[in-house]
């Protein structure tokens, strides 16, 4: 249960009221309209709303003091991203004394900051981006509350997971992941067309942003997690639950053939939904 008497799952409702969001950030008041049914709320095809409104759920629903990021940037969809957290809650348990590590943690460091504001655990942080890393720092130190709860580190290589950035005699309750989901650029830039049209949006904009290691790799999301099972064995016992998350349901066959190959010893698969969106958690154990 959270501070105020609710579980997690169940305070975006009570969080989606603009007047104290925008009261909390007031940047956010510049974007807020009222919608098709009177409702005040945002446009959410507006890069700039979008990172309003994360800002300003993160201070209002999380108690952190600042939050940005640079231009080009993922801003994810805190809703989806929370939702992640809580699922893992009840996968590795809700006390404070766990241990998480974050694999492309990204310039918005998200899970961290949720993880560490929620529920208190540990992160450690990686990226294959200097940038990235960087400016994850930086969120960190400006937000004391978590500031000495999450460790950002960078991954050197972009072909290694874990390797190099988890330490020799590090445990983790969890490792956790939102892999790039596209093959190439033009895959990535197909899907923000399509995803404009269903919207009714003309000028097909990201409004979530995103850099190429965010939002693409060679192979796509199904080379990216053979990859990560694959590595997995190398560090299986430094971790208890290995997971990540799955956008595609069709790479799921796939990645249960290589965990079994991998002779995980359990696999559990988490369906999430956030309005439309579906999507789900693969997780796995080498620990029987």
């Amino acid at each position: 249960m959270s501070k105020d008497g609710l579980h997690p799952r169940n305070r975006f409702r009570e969080l989606y009221d603009f007047a104290k969001l925008s009261a909390c950030s007031p940047a956010l008041s510049a974007f807020v309209r009222p919608n098709a049914y009177g409702d005040a709320s945002i446009d959410y095809a507006n890069p700039e709303a979008v990172k309003a409104l994360n800002r300003a759920l993160l201070i209002h629903g999380y108690g952190l003091k600042m939050w940005d990021i640079p231009d080009g940037y993922l801003c994810p969809p805190i809703p989806g991203r929370s939702d992640y957290i809580h699922h893992l809650a009840d996968l590795i348990g809700h006390t404070a004394e766990r241990t998480v590590f974050d694999v492309g943690t990204g310039a918005n460091c998200i899970y961290p900051l949720i993880g560490a504001s929620e529920y208190r655990w540990r992160f450690v942080a990686t990226d294959i981006d200097p940038a990235a890393v960087r400016w994850a720092q930086k969120l960190v130190a400006s937000n004391p509350s978590v500031a000495g709860r999450i460790e950002c580190r960078l991954q050197r290589s972009a072909m290694e997971c874990f390797k190099g950035v988890m330490k020799p005699g590090e445990f983790f309750d969890a490792t956790m992941c939102n892999p790039p989901f596209h093959a190439s650029a033009a895959e990535a830039a197909a899907g923000t067309r399509r995803k404009a049209t269903n919207l009714g949006i003309k000028k097909a904009v990201l409004n979530f942003g995103g850099t190429r290691g965010e939002l693409w790799c060679e192979g796509g999301e199904l080379a990216f997690l053979q990859r990560m099972i694959a590595q997995s064995v190398e560090c299986a016992n430094q971790c208890r639950w290995f997971t990540t998350l799955v956008s595609k349901s069709e790479n799921l066959p796939s990645l249960r053939k290589a965990l079994k190959a991998a002779n995980a010893a359990e696999v559990k698969i988490l369906e999430m939904a956030q309005g439309q969106k579906k999507s789900r958690i693969l997780a796995w154990t080498f620990q029987r």
